[in-house]
């Protein structure tokens, strides 16, 4: 008889287990699907460079000056956020957030001066700095412990929305004009229906942070507190490495491309998609292949592999670019994953925190890399930008000085 109690304890135990795993990938696939309208709808705001750059007779300096407001206005912010919201948690912060990106769109769809597109983009970025830090945080609680694949999962949504963004710009806003960007707001719509109900999960889940904080003082690696600042040091600095490259390609690969091989605006876009749909595939192999073999080896893999690729680039033909093109974008961002949850790993308990810090400074080494390299670009010419921006992978050689982490807890 307690054979047969036990059996069915246990029979019970594992239909209760499997309940709650399909119900954390069911959060996790909306947390991804939220993040591709996200991004999907701040990838509009580069795609529409070469639009707003004719119409507003803009230099390349301004069209930096764009992406530099975007991005600080969602770097800055999202440490904060992040620091927040690991105390005091705010469900419903999501939808907030996409509600300022609504407004940013709505706005851009009617800016027809230079400071309007201004305050167009930075409301646009404090909806993003609002979303990605708790976004990643609730992407982490619900992982069940595999955090490399929560996050690649999380952010391979966003990485094929920021793809489609471009695609989504050739098709409807370049041969339409800039008003139809007031279209998207139905995106960001559907984006707060999705998020709300995600919001009802995450205030229904238990409260046991005492529970957490232990467990993840359990793990915690045996550093010093001069090494885990070192350590951070490094993968901020990598960070920069593959966003100033990065700012290259997402702000000037298409006027690269118009200017070098004379496209059209149009196929210049489809170019860009090709790049960001590999930038998509990328992140999703980072995540678990970290969880496998180890981020560390990732991220030197990840960083310092590009550096071929991005030399060859500025040398070769419309075809090769493209191909080229393919495989940066899958190497390079198969990093962020990796390099979040290494640097989480380092500082436990903080997760939020570190999301809204390494977000905040890859949207912020972007803005500042879009700004000085259009600057470059106006006193040079853009070809020679991306000759500069070839060598920045070599960074990736400072991955060495990183510790393994997984050794170190085993």
């Amino acid at each position: 008889m307690s054979t047969t109690l036990t059996e069915q304890q246990q029979e019970t135990k594992q239909a209760a287990e499997k309940i709650a795993q399909q119900t954390v990938f069911s959060i996790l696939i909306a947390l991804s699907f939220t993040h591709l309208l996200n991004d999907t709808l701040q990838s509009l705001i580069p795609a529409i460079y070469p639009l707003v750059k004719d119409s507003l007779k803009l230099s390349y300096s301004q069209v930096g000056l764009i992406t530099l407001t975007f991005q600080m206005s969602a770097s800055i912010l999202q440490p904060l956020v992040g620091f927040y919201t690991d105390k005091k948690p705010q469900p419903y912060s999501l939808a907030i957030g996409m509600g300022f990106t609504l407004l940013g769109l709505v706005s851009l769809s009617m800016a027809h001066s230079f400071p309007m597109v201004l305050v167009s983009v930075a409301l646009t970025g404090v909806g993003s700095a609002i979303f990605h830090p708790e976004a990643s945080r609730l992407a982490h609680m619900a992982s069940g412990g595999r955090h490399g694949m929560a996050q690649s999962l999380f952010q391979v949504g966003g990485n094929a929305g920021s793809s489609l963004g471009p695609l989504l710009a050739a098709a409807i806003i370049v041969p339409f004009g800039q008003f139809n960007v007031i279209w998207f707001s139905l995106a960001a719509l559907l984006a707060i229906i999705v998020m709300l109900r995600i919001s009802k999960w995450y205030m229904a889940q238990p409260k046991k942070p005492k529970v957490k904080k232990a467990a993840v003082l359990t793990d915690k690696p045996q550093l010093s507190n001069g090494k885990v600042i070192f350590s951070l040091a490094i993968l901020l600095v990598l960070i920069f490495s593959k966003y100033f490259y990065m700012a290259s390609m997402t702000s000037y690969y298409t006027f690269y491309l118009i200017n070098k091989f004379n496209v059209s605006v149009q196929s210049a876009q489809v170019y860009l998609f090709v790049f960001l749909f590999s930038v998509a595939a990328g992140t999703f192999i980072g995540g678990p292949v970290g969880d496998r073999i180890g981020r560390k080896y990732v991220i030197w893999i990840s960083i310092l592999g590009v550096a071929p690729f991005s030399l060859l680039l500025p040398h070769v033909n419309l075809a090769w670019t493209a191909i080229l093109s393919v495989f940066i974008g899958v190497i390079l961002s198969s990093a962020f994953s990796a390099i979040l949850v290494y640097a989480q790993e380092l500082v436990p308990g903080k997760v939020g925190m570190i999301a809204g810090l390494f977000f905040g400074l890859a949207f912020g080494m972007g803005g500042v890399g879009s700004a000085l390299l259009g600057r470059l670009a106006d006193q040079t010419n853009i070809t020679y930008v991306y000759q500069v921006c070839a060598y920045l992978p070599l960074i990736g050689l400072l991955t060495g000085f990183l510790p393994n982490l997984e050794k170190r807890t085993k």
